[in-house]
């Protein structure tokens, strides 16, 4: 059977990696700016998001519908005869619903959506990984449950940031804690759950001490065990380049990617944010 992958630009996939593979498809987000939309990583970058971040009115919005038909129509044309579709958290996100709504009125073709739970590179790790599935020739129905192993047991992704007050305004604060603590400089570890929405994973002072929190974490659940290794960064990529060779004196890393995060994701952030994606190989 013939399968096309839809997922949407929270998974914050490379563009070298899109030109690659003809059969997986973006729908972006969008960014609006003072009440004028932005496609996410098409229209605007990070760098012009996190300049006017304190000075404009900036917010996230669901992806157009059309954007999403018209993919759909593409792919009919192509002789598709299914789609898996695999999206950002619905925890964090409307997308999922969205998307869920037009697919319900898609005809002729097989339709499977799968929730990630998660977003960035975790979620982009999840489509990459549903790739390499298909080029084994696995079932959409083979392919769920192998996802579901990587997201929940075989996979981490985890971030911290400066400050809380992007998450507020956003209003992506979820179970994360720490308003009290940011007077004492306390950074937050924060990670998705399985339920898809954030939590405090753990707790320092500090952002460097907060840094080696999530190496250690890295190190504990992935001695041993050879990890593909992402670190998304906000506006720092020289510190994220070292941090980046830092994970791989202390652990076994086959690919390293370091990422801006996607500026969709970055207006809840922050510039000042790090994020550990890795998954086991």
């Amino acid at each position: 059977m013939k399968v096309a992958v839809i997922t949407d630009s929270g998974a914050n996939l490379q563009k070298a990696y899109l030109e690659a593979h003809k059969n997986l498809f973006v729908v972006p987000l969008n960014i609006v700016i003072d009440g004028k939309n932005f496609k996410d990583q098409i229209e605007v970058s990070a760098k012009e998001v996190y300049e006017k971040l304190d000075t404009h009115q900036i917010s996230t919005s669901l992806p157009d519908v059309k954007d999403l038909e018209d993919i759909i129509e593409d792919v009919k044309k192509q002789g598709y005869e299914a789609i898996l579709v695999i999206n950002i958290s619905s925890g964090l996100s409307g997308t999922f619903n969205a998307f869920r709504l037009v697919l319900n009125q898609v005809e002729g073709l097989e339709v499977v959506q799968y929730d990630t739970k998660t977003l960035g590179a975790g979620q982009g790790y999840i489509v990459e990984y549903a790739m390499e599935l298909l080029e084994q020739n696995l079932s959409v129905s083979e392919i769920l449950p192998k996802l579901d192993q990587m997201r929940f047991k075989d996979s981490i992704a985890m971030y911290t940031i400066n400050t809380l007050k992007y998450l507020k305004r956003g209003g992506r604060i979820g179970k994360v804690e720490g308003t009290i603590g940011e007077l004492l400089h306390i950074k937050p570890v924060v990670t998705v759950n399985d339920e898809g929405v954030y939590i405090t994973l753990s707790k320092a002072i500090g952002m460097q001490r907060s840094i080696l929190t999530m190496k250690d974490i890295l190190v504990k659940k992935f001695a041993g065990q050879t990890i593909d290794l992402t670190v998304h960064f906000g506006d720092d990529e020289e510190k994220a380049s070292q941090l980046g060779s830092m994970l791989q004196k202390a652990l076994s890393v086959r690919t390293l990617t370091i990422s801006p995060l996607t500026p969709v994701l970055g207006i809840h952030t922050g510039p000042q944010m790090f994020a550990f994606v890795a998954r086991k190989i």
